[in-house]
C-alpha cells in the first residue's frame, strides 16, 4: 500500500524518487510541500472540530505502535536495548524493541529483556497518544506500567506523541 501511495504521489510530482544506496528514497518537491500545509491544516482543524471517543470508535493496535515507532526519540533512550510489552484489552500480545537507534514492533519477543508492561484498555493508551487526555489523566483511566521505577517515569518522554497532540478541542463557546 505505501509503495502504491508513493507512486502516486510521485505521477502527481508531490514527491520525487531517486536511488539510493540501499533502496529509493523520497523528497518533498516544492508541490508536496504545498500538499503537506494543506494537509497539517486539515489535521488541525480535525483535531480542534471533530468529536472523539476512543471507547467507542473502530480502534486497532497496529497503528498506534507503528506511529509510536516512528515517533521514538532515540536520544532519549536507556542505552542498552529493552522491550516494551504491550497488554491491550484482549488483543494479542505485542513488543516493541527500543534501541538507541532503532525501534521495531513485533509479535513476539526478540529475545531482548522486557524491561516494561504496558497494560490498558487500547482506548486509553490512544486518548494519551492523540492528546485526548494527559498521561496522568490515562494513568487515572488504567493505564498500568510496571517495571524499574525510572523506567516507568521515562517511558512517555521516549516519544514525540501524535502529530496533533498538543491541538486541544474548540472551546463549547466556539462555533465551527
Amino acid at each position: 500500500m505505501l509503495s502504491e501511495r508513493l507512486q502516486a504521489l510521485t505521477q502527481v510530482k508531490a514527491v520525487s524518487r531517486v536511488d539510493g544506496a540501499h533502496c529509493p528514497e523520497y523528497a518533498l518537491t516544492e508541490a508536496g510541500k504545498e500538499l503537506a500545509n494543506l494537509v497539517g491544516a486539515l489535521g488541525t482543524w480535525g483535531q480542534r472540530w471533530l468529536p472523539r471517543q476512543p471507547s467507542s470508535e473502530d480502534v486497532d493496535m497496529e497503528p498506534l505502535l507503528v506511529d509510536m515507532q516512528r515517533r521514538v526519540r532515540f536520544h532519549a533512550l536507556p542505552k542498552d536495548p529493552l522491550i516494551v510489552r504491550f497488554e491491550m484489552d484482549h488483543r494479542q500480545l505485542r513488543f516493541m524493541l527500543l534501541k538507541s537507534t532503532e525501534a521495531s514492533f513485533c509479535s513476539q519477543n526478540p529475545g531482548f529483556p522486557e524491561a516494561l508492561r504496558v497494560r490498558a484498555r487500547l482506548s486509553t493508551l490512544i486518548a494519551w497518544w492523540r492528546g485526548d487526555a494527559t498521561f496522568a489523566e490515562a494513568r487515572q483511566m488504567g493505564l498500568a506500567i510496571e517495571g524499574a521505577k525510572a523506567l516507568v517515569r521515562a517511558f512517555p518522554n521516549w516519544f514525540d506523541r501524535y502529530l496533533f497532540a498538543e491541538i486541544g478541542p474548540a472551546r463549547p463557546d466556539e462555533t465551527p
